[in-house]
Parts: C-alpha cells; sequence; structure tokens
C-alpha cells in the first residue's frame, strides 16, 4: 500500500504559493457551512511514520481554518483512569460534536500496531482489535461521522534522512532521541504490521488515504484538498441518506410472545422477603468490598422495563447494599442538545465505570431499539443495525473488565393501570405519573413486540438479560439482588 507515496512527489514553492491562499479560503468557507449546518462532524484520524509530518500538517490546518471549531487531540500511553476503563472509552469521549472538525493524533490504531510489533500480541491479538476497529467505524459512519483517515508515509532511506537533518538543526535536535533511532531499527516489522492494519481496515465506509510526507508543500497541500473535497460533498448531499437492506424483525403469526409466557402470579411472604433481603444486600456488599477481586471488575446494571414496573424501589435495595462512594446512579431521559450532536451511544460511553466501581442506568441504550423506535424518533435502519452495535457496546465493557446485567422488569397491563391509578391519588406520587406514561399505555402491542425483539437479538452469552415478573415487588426485589450476586460470584 506504500508504493504510491516513496516515489518522490514534489510541488515547487511557486506552485505552492499560487495554490495555498485559494485551498486556504476554500478551507475556511467549508468549515464555515459545517458550522451553520451542523448535520455532521468531521474526523480525521492521523497515523504513520515518525518524521513524515504529522504535527507540522495539523499545526497547518489549524492554521489555514478557525481553530475554535477544531478539536485536536494527541493520545499517549493511557492513564491510570483510563486503563481501568474498556480501550475505546477515552476515545469516545473526545468524538467531535456535529459541526465541528476533530483531529486525533494516536488513535484507536496505535495501541493494536505497537503491541504486535513488539511482540505483546500474536496475529489473531491483532486480527481481533482491527474486527473491533472496523465495527466501530461503520457505527460512526452510519451515524453520520465524515471519517477521513491519512497515513504520512516516508521510505526508510527518506525517514533516516529526515531524523539526521533534526539532529543538527539546534532549534528540532529535540524532537529525536534515541527511543526514536531504536524504533527507526525496527522500520521494517512496523511497515509490514502497519500495511496489515491499513489493509484489513481500508473500507468504502472509511478508506486510508496514504501520503507522502518527504515534501512538505506536496504533504501540506494534498492533505488540505482531500479535507476540502471531502467535507464539499458530504455538505452537498447531507441531506442523504444511504438505504440499506435489513432484516425485519420476526412477523408475530400467533400472537404468542416471550413476555405472554411468564408466570405473573410469582410472590413471597413479607416475612421471608426481609430474610432474603438481609441476605443478598449482605453478600452484595461483601463483594462490593472485595479488594482482591473486584478492584479487578466494574458492575454494570441495567434497568429497564414497563413504565411503573417498580425499577426505582429495585434500585434502592440495591444502592442500599453498596459504599454510596463507589456506585453512581445515571438517570436516562431524552437526550440534550450535546448529546443529540454526536452518535447515540457516545453518552453511555461517558458513564461506562472504572475497575472497582458500580454504575446503574435507570434506562438505557436500549432506548433506541424500544421508545425511539416506537415512537417513530429515528428511522427502521437506525433501530435495526443498533442491535449489532449494542451488542459490540457490551461485548467492550465486558472485555474492559465490567460484570454486566440487564434486567427487564414485566407487569401486566391491569397491574399496570392500578399503579397508575394509585400514583394521581396518592400526593407524594403524583410526580411519578405523566402525560407520557398514559399515552405509552395506547401503545402496549408495540412496546411489547420491541421488547422480545429486543431480547431475541441482544441477550447474549456476556451480557444475558433477566426478565423479571414484576408484580410482586418483594419477589422483584429479592430475584435481581440474588441475579446480581450470582453473576458476580461467577466471574470473581
Amino acid at each position: 500500500m506504500f508504493e504510491s507515496a516513496e516515489l518522490g512527489h514534489k510541488v515547487t514553492k511557486q506552485v505552492y504559493a499560487r495554490q495555498e491562499p485559494k485551498l486556504r479560503e476554500a478551507l475556511l468557507n467549508a468549515q464555515f457551512d459545517l458550522a451553520q449546518a451542523k448535520k455532521f462532524p468531521v474526523l480525521i484520524l492521523i497515523g504513520g511514520v515518525d518524521g513524515a509530518g504529522k504535527g507540522e500538517t495539523v499545526n497547518l490546518l489549524n492554521e489555514w481554518m478557525d481553530p475554535r471549531h477544531i478539536q485536536t487531540r494527541a493520545f499517549g500511553d493511557p492513564s491510570d483512569e483510563e486503563a481501568e476503563r474498556p480501550r475505546m472509552w477515552r476515545f469516545w469521549r473526545e468524538l467531535p460534536p456535529k459541526g465541528k472538525i476533530g483531529i486525533m493524533f494516536g488513535s484507536w490504531y496505535t495501541a493494536p500496531i505497537v503491541s504486535r510489533v513488539l511482540g505483546q500480541s500474536d496475529d489473531a491479538g491483532l486480527k481481533g482489535s482491527l474486527e473491533e476497529i472496523v465495527r466501530l467505524e461503520k457505527m460512526l459512519c452510519d451515524e453520520g461521522v465524515l471519517l477521513l483517515k491519512f497515513w504520512f508515509h516516508l521510505s526508510k532511506k527518506q525517514q533516516k534522512k529526515r531524523m539526521r537533518e533534526l539532529e543538527k538543526d539546534p532549534l528540532t535536535r529535540w524532537r529525536v532521541t534515541k527511543f526514536d533511532w531504536d524504533r527507526f531499527k525496527m522500520y521494517d516489522v512496523f511497515r509490514e504490521v502497519s500495511e496489515r492494519a491499513l489493509r484489513e481496515t481500508s473500507n468504502a465506509n472509511a478508506p486510508w488515504t496514504v501520503i507522502e510526507g518527504a515534501d512538505p508543500r506536496y504533504r501540506s497541500l494534498t492533505a488540505g484538498k482531500l479535507l476540502l473535497d471531502a467535507m464539499k460533498k458530504r455538505l452537498e448531499k447531507s441531506n442523504y441518506k444511504e438505504r440499506r437492506v435489513q432484516v425485519p424483525p420476526l412477523p408475530e403469526m400467533d400472537n404468542l410472545g416471550l413476555l405472554r409466557k411468564l408466570d405473573m402470579t410469582q410472590k413471597i411472604t413479607k416475612e421471608k422477603y426481609d430474610t432474603q433481603l438481609e441476605k443478598w444486600q449482605g453478600r452484595l456488599n461483601l463483594l462490593s468490598r472485595d479488594r482482591k477481586y473486584f478492584k479487578k471488575h466494574s458492575l454494570v446494571l441495567l434497568f429497564e422495563g414497563s413504565d411503573a414496573a417498580g425499577k426505582g424501589g429495585a434500585i434502592r435495595r440495591i444502592t442500599g447494599a453498596v459504599d454510596a462512594r463507589h456506585f453512581q446512579v445515571v438517570p436516562v431521559a431524552a437526550p440534550t442538545e450535546e448529546e443529540r450532536a454526536q452518535p447515540y451511544l457516545w453518552r453511555f460511553w461517558r458513564h461506562a465505570p472504572r475497575r472497582g466501581r458500580i454504575t446503574i442506568f435507570d434506562r438505557s441504550w436500549y432506548g433506541r431499539v424500544l421508545v425511539e423506535r416506537v415512537e417513530g424518533f429515528c428511522g427502521v435502519a437506525d433501530w435495526m443495525r443498533a442491535y449489532s452495535e449494542i451488542n459490540d457496546f457490551e461485548e467492550q465493557m465486558v472485555r474492559g473488565g465490567a460484570i454486566v446485567c440487564k434486567f427487564w422488569l414485566q407487569i401486566t397491563a391491569e397491574e399496570q393501570l392500578k399503579r397508575f391509578t394509585l400514583r394521581q391519588k396518592t400526593s407524594f406520587k403524583r410526580f411519578k405519573i405523566t402525560e407520557e406514561d398514559w399515552r405509552n399505555r395506547k401503545k402496549w402491542n408495540e412496546y411489547e413486540q420491541a421488547v422480545c425483539d429486543m431480547i431475541d437479538r441482544t441477550s447474549t452469552e456476556i451480557a444475558p438479560w433477566t426478565v423479571v415478573e414484576a408484580e410482586d415487588k418483594y419477589f422483584t426485589r429479592v430475584k435481581i439482588l440474588k441475579t446480581i450476586v450470582e453473576r458476580m460470584e461467577r466471574n470473581l
């Protein structure tokens, strides 16, 4: 993939002087249009050989355009906080919102490539990391991100010459260290691994562009024109949405669904509840304070369910059993303006817990395949692809050490009506009932179908759904606590 970037491309001073002002003006105009439209973000990944002009090019782009609307981030070794979360967490936090340009140095490609070169991972490990990257980039592109990937290349001879030149200049000598020369000795291995990484992740969604970095004028004009062309083309068709063939949910033929097979008569007495509650809360407390084992894991608890099914009460029985310093409850409502400017999983990635901590989601990322599907807040293509995106998200959390427990609390329509009526009559519970709750009741069957599809498509071995028969609050709370403890004991 690098042969065309070793041909000795050059641009004369005269040509550069003629083209640079026009390119700069056009980039500024395109950036202004992007900021005004706020239809999509631009994300530029910068990779390549040391000394190939990556930093100089990014500095120049910031100089040519308005830096207030450019978000430049450099990623080195992960901090302690970052190392205790899923690998992609730190990149998700830095995604640019719609209307802005994001530039990432040392993106999600760096660690897999370097690990393979240094022998810290094998071919299978590299393959797994690259497949994860492909899924991530496809999801970002499906969410509307304009993703550009620039690889700045130098031949081995060119890189050696460049490093010698930097060493000779007193102003740039600091940029070349013994570490850089040690890396140079591994040039051939880096080239081989990098070429494989680019080949396996260059596709229609996010192709790589290899830019020869030896001549700064050629390098700068090439990167600038590539960015300009991509922005102009997307701005011209920003209302276009790609049509994809989707596999529809199974049609309902016999009025038989997962939720209709539940035994909704399950109950326990108050006396048994008190005994069981103390037992399972005690075990949960011990597990969450286990410094030897739990410090290697985090706990993600996710609650979905019918309106008035008792999610809040169940959550309070969990938080009452663990140290308040080590958990966070995240109530999920309609997305804010800031959240709508990002891919929909962004707001949930931000709350991924570090090891030794617990995050409890009251509603969750499953809103995409529930309320957004039923109410038509997103297109069919959006919620259909969300199943695989969610499975991938949860897999990444599990690989990062998380224990993921997902609960669906189910009650009958008759029980829901009783609880709604009671809430309306009870002064300190009136805030719990809204017009939206009554509107949702009218779509009971549509929500039921969406729930069945959700469980069918996202209940996996590593993150299974637990469906809780929630007619009896005592039974509900004990079943949830027992499930959490047993999952933790299996994993710890």
